[in-house]
């Protein structure tokens, strides 16, 4: 007998249970996958409206002007300024804006790239190899793929007036150029490093430091900035 009430309440027990247990809210799930669209989208600006409205004041009072949707320009240079913050971030520089975007993207691209010597992939670049890629890329120019040939067909510029684009040539002591990289801004520049692959360093750390020798610039592509910036500065007509 005592054995027969055990019984009769575990089945008790276990009914209960399963009448209690319920699925998860689907209703609550819907909600969270919808919130980040919600969010995304309540950013986005009404492209429809064209001149500021009158909204009521639920206050009482006069009517607030509900501001007018942001303009394309204002909008491009809200892009521009979000690209030009990445930039700055992934390779540590303090920009200006007008910097050439195509330059900081390829090169921004090619971060961590290994280093190969003879190569001039994304699998693999030696430090030459991998700045006729960037030229290539970015100006259309083809350079030779060597150093010591670069430097040879650069206009000299001196350290203190380096621009964004030039290139930096190293050599120990009396020795033959042996590396070259661009140079960004802050001193920093990109090069295919044989410890580390393609990279930004800083001519301020000892060993580039004390083995710089010299930065050339290729006219083409200082003439191929130059434009862009005048098209840049150029405003455009309604």
């Amino acid at each position: 007998m005592k054995n027969t009430i055990l019984y009769c309440l575990a089945a008790g027990s276990l009914a209960l249970s399963f009448f209690f247990e319920r699925a998860p809210d689907a209703s609550a799930t819907a909600r969270a996958m919808a919130a980040p669209v919600a969010a995304e989208a309540s950013l986005l600006p009404a492209l429809t409206m064209e001149e500021p409205t009158l909204v009521a004041n639920h206050g009482g009072g006069t009517p607030v002007e509900k501001p007018a949707a942001p303009t394309a320009a204002e909008l491009a240079a809200s892009r521009d300024s979000l690209t030009y913050h990445y930039y700055a971030q992934t390779l540590g520089l303090h920009l200006a804006f007008n910097e050439n975007k195509d330059l900081l993207r390829t090169v921004t691209d090619w971060i961590g790239a290994p280093y190969s010597y003879g190569s001039n992939s994304r699998r693999g670049t030696d430090c030459s190899g991998f700045v006729t890629r960037v030229f290539r890329e970015v100006y259309g120019i083809n350079l030779i793929h060597s150093s010591r040939a670069m430097f040879s067909t650069t206009k000299r510029v001196a350290k203190s007036e380096m621009e964004t684009g030039d290139l930096v040539f190293f050599r120990r002591g009396k020795g033959p150029i042996y590396h070259v990289g661009i140079y960004l801004k802050d001193g920093k520049f990109a090069h295919s490093a044989t410890n580390g692959g393609v990279m930004v360093s800083s001519l301020n750390q000892p060993y580039y430091h004390r083995n710089f020798y010299a930065a050339g610039r290729v006219r083409a592509a200082k003439a191929a900035d130059e434009a862009l910036v005048a098209a840049v500065a150029v405003p455009k007509e309604d």
